[in-house]
């Protein structure tokens, strides 16, 4: 015996609520279940895309060239020639958003009470701007004018380490080519404060050409630093921008400049499957639970429909139908209770009680959730396939009853 698929439909759905109070209870834990997927989904994406993006900000640039013994050894004696003519037009490429040449080498910064071994920049502040520098950040005095600015910007920890302020001079000592010491003094023109402690106590700005004369370069520089569109597809910047310098450069993406984080992303993809998986395996059992007892109830019923001719294939459809309404109603309500519950906290979550942990990770102490179209099909998929593999075990059951076995049970 065939059944219309609209009668199967209506059956499936009326058998659904036969016992209405175990179904809503079992909706409730899939909702539940799906929330949690996609909140708890949505929160890690937002730490980890925030922790690529402090990352990123710090190199900074998705791609960056250096002489090919600089990251053994950063130091001005590994510097490398201003871009050429070729490396000057890959620059301009649809391809690149941003691009800056930049010294930087390892200092020392002193003031009248105290000294600090630091990271000097030395910068072009506009293409430093471009690059990801927040103009914002500077909480007293200004960002550098140009990369002939004789001012210095420093962090907020530093200044409170050297005991220094806004207008006061700082002395800055490194090593020129030939390992001689280098020293200029500066006026500190600007404060910033950053998201991570550690780039404020250790990070300092000067004008590029300063630098320069400070140690006595010329026009050589440490690092091109490059910003692509994507940093989750560094790959053909890389390529586009390898073929356009020596032999002799090194041009790397951003995730082999920064293994950690590099990572940390892979590994995320990856976690975000699993935790799916694994939560829904937890709600499987709810499910099995529910379709069968739902098959036991209805012994005698699908014993009458199975001498009346129905086929065992008609009730296994039936039984996975009930199923997939189930899961339906259940996705549904937990997808609007995760839009819901996500959207609001767009402006992000303070959570400066764990910032020290949290800087530690790399991540700031405000998490903005990020909720991911694919994040969403990746989670609505997994309860979907395992929910229907879940139901097929009581669906089978159901199909094996013999009419006169099943008609004979009270």
């Amino acid at each position: 015996m065939k059944m219309p698929l609209s009668g199967m439909t209506r059956l499936a759905w009326r058998n659904l609520w036969r016992n209405y109070r175990r179904t809503l209870i079992m909706l409730l834990a899939i909702a539940l279940g799906v929330w949690a997927m996609i909140f708890m989904t949505a929160l890690m994406r937002g730490m980890v895309d925030d922790m690529v993006s402090q990352g990123v900000a710090a190199l900074p640039g998705h791609v960056q060239v250096h002489a090919a013994s600089y990251r053994d050894d950063p130091s001005i004696t590994h510097s490398m020639p201003a871009p050429g003519q070729r490396l000057l037009e890959a620059l301009e490429s649809e391809l690149v958003s941003a691009w800056a040449t930049r010294i930087k080498v390892p200092a020392m910064i002193s003031s009248e009470y105290e000294n600090r071994g630091v990271l000097l920049l030395g910068v072009e502040p506009g293409d430093e701007i471009a690059l990801g520098f927040d103009p914002d950040d500077i909480v007293e005095g200004r960002f550098l004018d140009s990369s002939e600015d004789s001012g210095i910007v420093i962090g907020e920890k530093l200044a409170q380490r050297l005991e220094t302020r806004l207008g006061k001079r700082v002395a800055v000592m490194s090593q020129d080519p030939d390992n001689n010491i280098a020293d200029r003094g500066f006026r500190v023109t600007g404060i910033f404060h950053a998201e991570l402690e550690n780039t404020e106590e250790s990070v300092v700005y000067a004008g590029r050409d300063v630098v320069q004369a400070m140690l006595g370069v010329g026009s050589d520089i440490s690092e091109v630093a490059v910003l692509g569109h994507d940093y989750r597809e560094p790959g053909p910047l890389t390529e586009h921008i390898r073929a356009a310098v020596p032999d002799d450069f090194e041009v790397l993406p951003w995730p082999e400049l920064d293994p950690y984080l590099g990572s940390m992303l892979k590994v995320m993809d990856g976690f975000v499957l699993v935790w799916m998986v694994v939560v829904f395996l937890a709600l499987s059992f709810g499910l099995v639970n529910t379709l069968m007892m739902a098959v036991f109830e209805r012994i005698r019923e699908i014993g009458l429909m199975r001498a009346l001719g129905m086929r065992p294939a008609v009730i296994v459809y039936q039984i996975l139908m009930e199923s997939l309404m189930l899961l339906a109603l259940g996705l549904l309500a937990g997808n609007v209770l995760a839009v819901g519950t996500i959207v609001p906290l767009k402006d992000g979550i303070d959570v400066s009680v764990v910032a020290k942990g949290m800087e530690m990770m790399g991540a700031s102490s405000v998490l903005f959730p990020v909720l991911s179209p694919a994040d969403l099909v990746m989670a609505n998929s997994v309860v979907i396939v395992l929910g229907i593999v879940t139901s097929l075990l009581p669906a089978w059951r159901a199909a094996q009853y013999q009419p006169v076995e099943a008609l004979g049970r009270i």
